[in-house]
């Protein structure tokens, strides 16, 4: 009734029910157990040169003690081991940095790679997605190294063929969790191979005080705070436009005027013009004598300066036309750097339509054409959509304090920025912990950096009222 199937007998069949589909039994092949042996040693070889490539240090860490021990004797190998544990440990006590840069980072490296990253590779990559089942195989992108820093564990890792970029950074929330670290970023290290970074720690928790007036002048990069990785944040405002946006107590002022207290003394030195616009009446009044008569206040007197900077700019561009390309700050052409304190006011919630029409045009005007005659904006917002700043996009380097959506992340700092880690939506409203953090992406990179500007207190700013105006010694040789 019944043919010889592949694999197995007709009369091996199984069925409990008349209405119940046919179950086959596979046929079963017996491997030898001289096959299995074969194949189990090669497996153990095989790891064994694995570990040896992969992690020297460690694995002769281990094994020279064992081999003294078994050639001269217990006392001996003893001997050697006390010595592998004391003199690193000497050494960490004497110097730290060097401790930890050579051998420290390295060692936490290798337990987070085993005890972290390998042992949940798998399961966090197939419930994410990011791995494949197919046919009883898993595949899986390959880890491919993990380095530590004093902050955070970077991951590289070798995506599987035919994966692009945005199916990782749309998945960083599992990654985060599965690793058990509070973040994930995702960038790209080259073709093929992406850098993961997982945060340990966040060296952005304390404020951070005003830096010290710098000691000679200088249009920028001016230091206003540190970045993540501990090195110091410096933002350049000559030959750009930077727009600043954050919900209210985020620390927009801290950006603002750490940014003036850097410009200070090529402010003195003549090189550097400030142009202040202040319809808020609150952040920029209280170091007017900063700026002089470039101040205003009041939405006509704003509209005014703004088409003031647009003449001073055209002026320039007809002297410099066929002379040079880039601006170079002198007394007689000092770099002007016009800071609009809440733009919104000015461009959405005007009532006088005429003034708006004039605000934006001058804005337009001088974010297309002013960088390179050496005219610069500096621009603050609360509300970054579109409607509320329609040349937003004009601006090539911008900045996200903490924001209320998700959504207006990539309104701030362009799509998929917040998939790539920028977060600010996530940023704490606690003014101890949150105010001046943000997340910055720069005309040059895509990728967003975590930074977070000092915090310049009222008696910072009466300072620098005082060095600006004291007719003494120049501010170099007062400061040195």
């Amino acid at each position: 009734m019944f043919k010889k199937l592949p694999g197995d007998e007709a009369q091996r069949l199984v069925s409990t029910t008349p209405d119940t589909a046919v179950v086959f039994r596979p046929a079963v092949v017996r491997t030898p157990a001289m096959v299995t042996l074969i194949i189990f040693t090669w497996r153990t070889v095989a790891g064994f040169v694995r570990l040896l490539w992969r992690h020297p240090i460690a694995s002769a860490v281990v094994a020279v003690p064992g081999v003294i021990w078994i050639v001269y004797g217990w006392p001996y190998g003893l001997g050697v081991v006390a010595l592998v544990l004391i003199a690193p440990t000497g050494w960490a006590l004497v110097h730290r940095a060097s401790f930890l840069r050579l051998i420290g980072w390295r060692l936490l490296a290798w337990w987070r790679l085993v005890w972290v990253y390998r042992r949940h590779w798998q399961p966090v990559m197939l419930i994410s997605g990011l791995g494949r089942h197919v046919s009883g195989r898993d595949y899986l992108p390959r880890l491919v190294a993990v380095r530590c820093t004093s902050w955070a564990d970077l991951v590289t890792v070798k995506i599987l063929t035919g994966q692009a970029v945005t199916d990782w950074a749309d998945r960083t929330e599992q990654l985060a969790h599965g690793f058990g670290a509070a973040s994930c970023r995702v960038t790209i290290a080259r073709s093929g191979r992406l850098l993961l970074t997982f945060p340990r720690r966040d060296p952005l928790a304390v404020p951070l005080s005003a830096v010290p007036i710098p000691a000679t002048g200088s249009v920028g990069p001016v230091e206003i705070g540190r970045c993540e990785d501990g090195a110091p944040w410096r933002l350049k405002v000559h030959g750009t436009h930077v727009l600043v946006a954050g919900a209210t107590g985020a620390g927009k002022g801290s950006v603002i005027w750490s940014t003036i207290r850097g410009l200070l003394p090529a402010v003195r030195a003549g090189l550097v013009e400030i142009w202040a616009l202040d319809p808020k009446l609150m952040e920029l009044s209280f170091g007017r004598d900063l700026f002089g008569d470039r101040y205003a206040a009041t939405p006509e007197a704003c509209v005014g300066l703004l088409e003031a900077a647009v003449r001073v700019m055209q002026e320039r561009a007809d002297r410099f036309a066929g002379v040079r390309r880039n601006h170079i700050p002198t007394v007689e052409d000092p770099f002007v750097l016009v800071v609009v304190d809440e733009v919104a006011f000015l461009t959405a919630y005007q009532p006088d339509k005429g003034l708006r029409v004039r605000t934006i045009a001058a804005l337009a005007t001088l974010t297309t054409q002013g960088r390179a005659v050496g005219v610069g904006v500096l621009a603050a917002l609360q509300d970054p959509r579109k409607d509320v700043l329609t040349i937003r996009n004009l601006f090539p380097d911008k900045i996200a304090l903490r924001l209320d959506e998700s959504e207006q992340v990539d309104m701030v700092l362009g799509d998929g920025t917040r998939d790539r880690g920028a977060l600010a939506d996530h940023i704490s409203s606690v003014p101890e912990q949150g105010a001046g953090v943000a997340y910055v992406r720069l005309e040059t990179s895509p990728d967003p950096i975590r930074v977070r500007a000092t915090y310049v207190s009222d008696d910072d700013i009466r300072d620098m009222v005082a060095v600006l105006t004291a007719d003494t010694l120049p501010l170099s040789e007062e400061v040195g």
